[in-house]
C-alpha cells in the first residue's frame, strides 16, 4: 500500500497530510486529478466489459494482459500499421524496422491472444492481421487517458505525435455512422506542433450515403469539408465534450456530422 500510495502521490492523484495528534497518522485524500482519473477508469472498465471472450473486470489478470497488449501494440506502432490495412508479420517487419523480428512476433502474438487483432483473408505469403472491433473501440478509453495526461501530467508523459493521431483516426473512422444524406470527403486535421509553421497530421474520410467508404492518412487530396484543431480540442471532442472547439470549413453539414459522431463514441460502450 505504501508503494501504491507513493506512486499515486507522485502522479498528483492522491494528497497526503499529517494529522497533528498522537500517535501521528497520515490521511490521504483524492485530488481533482484523481477524480478525473476515475472517469478514465470507468471508460476502461466499460471497454473491458465488451471483450470478445466475455466481460473482463478491471484489476484482474485478464485485464492486465489485455491492457499490456494494447499499450505494447500502440507504442511499437503495430496498432497504427494494422489500423490502415491488414498486414502479415513479414510486412510489419518491413514497415517497423526499428523493432526486431522476434519482438514484433511476440507483440503481435500477444495482441492476437488478447483478441485485439485477428487473421484476415490474404493472397500473399504469411497471414495478414487486422484490428478487431474491440481494438477499434479501444480508442475511446485511450482518448480519455491521453486527455488526462495532457491536462495533469503533460511534463512527464510523451507528447502526441503524427503516428498517434493517425492511429486514433484510423481506428475510429470505421465506427462513424452518419445519416444517409451525407456524402463527400472530409479532412480531419490535428495541429500537433504550434507556431508559425505548425505540423499537421490526420486523415481524409470518404462518406457515401452515410457510410464510410475510405480513410487515408494522406492529407493532400481533395475534400469538400474539413475540421482543424489542437490535440486538446480534438481530445475533448472524442471524449464527448461540447461542440464548437474545432475550425470547420467547406460543407459544414458533412464536417459537423462526422464530428458529432466522434463526440458520441463514449456512448458506444455504454450501449454494448
Amino acid at each position: 500500500m505504501r508503494v501504491y500510495t507513493r506512486t499515486l502521490q507522485e502522479l498528483g492523484v492522491l494528497e497526503r497530510q499529517r494529522q497533528n495528534e498522537f500517535p501521528a497518522t497520515a490521511v490521504y485524500s483524492i485530488t481533482p486529478a484523481g477524480t478525473s482519473l476515475l472517469k478514465v477508469a470507468d471508460l476502461l472498465q466499460k471497454w473491458l466489459l465488451t471483450a470478445p471472450d466475455g466481460p473482463i473486470l478491471l484489476g484482474s489478470m485478464a485485464s492486465k494482459s489485455g491492457i499490456k497488449a494494447l499499450v505494447g501494440g500502440w507504442s511499437s506502432n503495430i496498432v497504427r500499421a494494422v489500423a490502415a490495412r491488414a498486414l502479415s508479420l513479414t510486412e510489419l517487419n518491413v514497415l517497423i524496422p526499428k523493432i526486431s523480428y522476434p519482438t514484433l512476433e511476440r507483440k503481435l502474438g500477444t495482441m492476437r491472444t488478447a483478441r485485439l487483432v485477428e487473421p484476415q483473408p490474404g493472397e500473399g505469403r504469411g497471414t495478414p492481421y487486422g484490428p478487431t472491433l474491440w481494438l477499434r473501440q479501444a480508442v475511446i478509453p485511450l482518448a480519455s487517458a491521453v486527455a488526462w495526461e495532457r491536462k495533469f501530467a503533460a511534463d512527464t508523459t510523451p507528447h502526441i505525435g503524427r503516428l498517434d493521431v493517425e492511429a486514433a483516426f484510423l481506428l475510429a473512422a470505421p465506427l462513424v455512422e452518419l445519416d444517409s444524406g451525407h456524402s463527400g470527403r472530409c479532412r480531419l486535421t490535428v495541429e500537433i506542433n504550434g507556431g508559425s509553421s505548425p505540423t499537421m497530421a490526420g486523415v481524409i474520410v470518404g462518406v457515401e450515403e452515410g457510410k464510410l467508404v475510405s480513410c487515408t492518412s494522406r492529407l493532400d487530396g481533395d475534400a469538400q469539408a474539413s475540421a482543424v484543431g489542437t490535440p486538446l480540442a480534438w481530445l475533448r471532442q472524442m471524449n464527448g465534450g461540447p461542440a464548437g472547439q474545432l475550425e470547420l470549413t467547406g460543407d459544414l453539414s458533412l464536417s459537423m456530422g462526422v464530428i458529432d459522431t466522434l463526440r458520441s463514441l463514449p456512448r458506444v460502450l455504454a450501449h454494448n
